[in-house]
């Protein structure tokens, strides 16, 4: 049994004229593109996971890939993957990935804590 090709994409950059590269099968695509762009900027990005409360976006998070970036790829395990998160304005590893998620399941503890202390307050507690 062979190995699927990969999907192959054509995209217009300022500099080096119409770039032909191989998509990974998580890109969402390149609708976006700008034909402007520098190679170095081109980008594959999967679906955006967001966190929204009351429809107000408070974290945005999706896969991403560099593969023109003149990037130090030790920092990310010799690819060019991550996972971009904003608005912290890093791509995180996966180890960072799952330190952040740790982060916030202990903020959502101190929310809860909050909400706790708040409800006493309006119940009459402290007046």
């Amino acid at each position: 049994m062979s190995a699927e090709q990969p999907r192959m994409v054509m995209l217009p950059t300022s500099d080096h004229g119409d770039i032909t590269l191989p998509e990974p099968s998580w890109c969402a695509g390149h609708a976006h593109h700008d034909p402007e762009s520098l190679r170095a900027d081109l980008i594959h990005a999967g679906p955006t996971v967001e966190c929204a409360f009351l429809g107000v976006p408070l974290f945005c998070a999706e896969i991403v890939q560099s593969p023109f970036a003149a990037v130090d790829r030790s920092l990310l395990g010799g690819q060019t993957a991550g996972v971009s998160v904003d608005p912290l304005g890093k791509t995180l590893d996966p180890v960072q990935l799952y330190s952040l998620a740790a982060v916030l399941d202990g903020y959502a503890d101190r929310l809860r804590d909050l909400a706790d202390r708040l409800a006493r307050v309006l119940g009459g507690e402290g007046r």
